[in-house]
């Protein structure tokens, strides 16, 4: 694995923005992109769940994307809803604390490159 924050070339080459775009898992959708980021070294998405996981939010670091349908405004992760369920909560204060970066890192890079 290259790095779990860095998007896969094909996505990387993207000039979009991904805000609003559905996530769908391996088995089936998990909700739409809240904010993305691809200017940091923390690049990920935060996925609003809405009431899939009881509006929960995720974040999902960049590496596990795997492509980008522009065309459906969809985006493809390489989990199955229940290991995105099972992912940490989101912290909105998670890059100002290795801690949470840790966590996520952690627990997110099985399923990245």
């Amino acid at each position: 694995m290259d790095n779990i924050w860095t998007y896969r070339d094909e996505i990387s080459t993207l000039d979009r923005d991904l805000v609003g775009y559905d996530v769908e898992a391996t088995d089936g959708g998990i909700g739409k992109i809240d904010a993305a980021t691809r200017e940091t070294d923390r690049n990920h998405l935060v996925v609003d769940t809405g009431f899939w996981i009881f509006g929960k939010k995720r974040l999902i670091p960049a590496g596990v994307a795997t492509r980008v349908d522009a065309d459906s405004q969809t985006v493809y992760v390489n989990m199955t809803k229940d290991q995105i369920k099972n992912a940490p909560d989101w912290q909105e204060n998670w890059d100002t604390d290795d801690t949470y970066r840790d966590t996520y890192a952690n627990y997110y890079s099985p399923f990245g490159w």
